[in-house]
This record gives C-alpha cells, sequence and structure tokens, in this order.
C-alpha cells in the first residue's frame, strides 16, 4: 500500500516504471489490451475482473473499505485498482512505414492532465492512427490522465518524441502537418486533408511555438463568433479529428 501512494508521484513512476490503474472500466480495457499488470487491490470484488486476473495469474490481494480508502485516487472509489508496468514506447517510424489513411495528433507541452486524457478519448473515438507526445508537461501515467482517458489510454497508439525528431521524421515520411493557431490562417473546414495527416495542438495558454508553426505545412484555425478567442485544446482537437474523419469517409 506505501507503493501505491508513491506511485501517485511522478518521481516513483519514472524510477520504477509501474503506474496506478483504478477503476473497473479502465483496468477492464487495459487487461483488454495487454497491459501487464503486477497486483490488484479491491474492496469490492467484481467477479469479471477477478476471473481475468486468476487466468493471467495475476496476484490478487482484498482489503477494507477504510484501507482502500487509503490509497484511493479518487472521491468516490469503485473499490478495485491495480499497479501496472509503463507499456514500451511504439516506434513511429513504423507506424509511417504502414499507415494507409488516418490522422496523427500531435500533443505538443500539453500541461493538464484532464486535457490530455479527453484527446485520447476523442483519438480513439474518431479512429486516429496514434497520438504523438511531443515536450510533455505532463506524466502520460498521471492517474488523472489514466481517469480521463477512461481506459484510452491503452488503445490509442502513442509515440513520443522531441519536436525536433517528430517533425522530421513526418517531413521524412512525406506527411503533411497542420499547426492549428486561434491566429488568422485557413479555417480548418476548408483545407483538403491527404490520406495521412497529423495535426499538431499546443499549449493550453500559449498555443504553439514559432518552431511548429513555422515547420508546419499549413496553419489552421477554428472560426470563432463569440468573445472567446479559442477553444479548450481538447475540444479544439475533436472539431479536427472528426472534420479529417468525416473528409477521409466520404
Amino acid at each position: 500500500m506505501k507503493q501505491i501512494l508513491q506511485l501517485q508521484k511522478k518521481s516513483y513512476r519514472d524510477e520504477s516504471g509501474l503506474f496506478i490503474v483504478e477503476g473497473k472500466r479502465e483496468l477492464l480495457r487495459a487487461l483488454e489490451q495487454g497491459v501487464e499488470i503486477e497486483k490488484i487491490f479491491y474492496s469490492k470484488p467484481d467477479k469479471e475482473i477477478l476471473d481475468l486476473a486468476i487466468r493471467k495469474k495475476i496476484e490478487q490481494i482484498p482489503c477494507t473499505e477504510k484501507a482502500f480508502a487509503k490509497i484511493s485516487y479518487r472521491e468516490n472509489p469503485d473499490g478495485i485498482l491495480a499497479i501496472a508496468k509503463k507499456p514500451f514506447p511504439k516506434d513511429l517510424k513504423k507506424a509511417l512505414l504502414t499507415a494507409k489513411k488516418g490522422c496523427f495528433l500531435i500533443c505538443v507541452g500539453i500541461e493538464k492532465p484532464g486535457n490530455l486524457g479527453a484527446m485520447l478519448r476523442s483519438a480513439d473515438a474518431a479512429g486516429a492512427l496514434g497520438i504523438i507526445i511531443c515536450d510533455p508537461h505532463v506524466d502520460l501515467y498521471n492517474p488523472n490522465v489514466v481517469r480521463a482517458s477512461m481506459g484510452t489510454l491503452f488503445s490509442v497508439p502513442l509515440y513520443s518524441l522531441s519536436s525536433e525528431e517528430a517533425i522530421q521524421l513526418l517531413k521524412d515520411h512525406n506527411v503533411k502537418i497542420v499547426a492549428a493557431t486561434p491566429h488568422q490562417a485557413k479555417n480548418y473546414t476548408d483545407i483538403s486533408y491527404p490520406n495521412i495527416v497529423a495535426v499538431a495542438m499546443g499549449k493550453e495558454q500559449t498555443g504553439l511555438s514559432p518552431f511548429w508553426l513555422e515547420n508546419a505545412d499549413i496553419a489552421a484555425q477554428i472560426p470563432m463568433k463569440g468573445i472567446a478567442d479559442s477553444l479548450n485544446v481538447a475540444s479544439a482537437a475533436t472539431l479536427f479529428l472528426y472534420e479529417i474523419y468525416r473528409q477521409h469517409t466520404l
């Protein structure tokens, strides 16, 4: 239990290569996607998960509701969590060689776990080819990312690179880069998106850096009719992902 409390800290997650998966839905999706689970703790037994754990020979540790409340990260826990091993990062170069149609979502310097989790959900829902994490300010395995993603953290292909590495790889494979910006740019629905495209979204407060804007093939904006000058980054990403999905399925 001390280990679980330590895993709420990024430094220990980095050191140990472990993270917490809390909640039945999230844990089921982790198991279904082949995430390696070390231990499962529960105060409320769930037959579906525990049967899976028996088949996979995962250690199960029952605990009282009082003890579980101490290790839970959530306000209203559903009584089950696990310690899991971080999956190995995927190879973007290999993915680019085999990709045929779709969109990569690039998250550059995203700072809020809830936004990153919501972007994972949208990427999963719109059938994105994957998310490229560049220069992160939030840990991908932060418990709030796991929760906000509703388990899609385990289904969406994830790639982690520096901005320079990502741009170079995309250009080497002739993938067009679209930079999302609130500034003067082409309307995002007026763009004809190629079969393979990458859309870059920047920090919540400052947006994309000049480096990304200069290296993108095209800048695109979402029209704003009210007094707000931009949307939440996760909401903006969803609009781009579904516009590309719409065009690709016409």
